[in-house]
């Protein structure tokens, strides 16, 4: 029988110590909140991957067409390219700061080294 497998009452008090921040973190509002706006968030990260291919689509059609390149489009691209750096950032735990529509305005310009 291993120690997780034991009763609570015949485990070491240094047993029940290191199983106490895991019941902690399990019953911990934070953690399941941030789950949830993490969920949120990647529904939201999958939408903008659709914008980014309608984008591509849309600027490489006006390259075809017109030889040049839309400003507006670049602009709002870089951005979009600066939210999804943010989004990653989060959702891999690099950063407890939420994006766009939560903590963060929407980006513009490059992501800050």
């Amino acid at each position: 029988m291993s120690n997780e497998d034991k009763p609570v009452q015949d485990q070491s008090p240094e047993e029940q110590a290191r199983q106490r921040p895991l019941e902690k973190n399990v019953k911990s509002r934070s953690t399941w909140l941030r789950f949830l706006f993490m969920v949120i968030v990647f529904i939201i990260f999958g939408i903008t991957r659709l914008i980014v291919l309608a984008v591509v689509v849309l600027q490489f059609l006006l390259v075809l067409f017109t030889g040049e390149k839309n400003k507006q489009l670049l602009v709002f691209s870089q951005s979009l390219a600066t939210y999804t750096y943010q989004v990653i950032r989060f959702l891999a735990f690099n950063t407890e700061e939420r994006p766009f529509p939560f903590d963060a305005d929407w980006p513009t310009g490059q992501p800050p080294e």
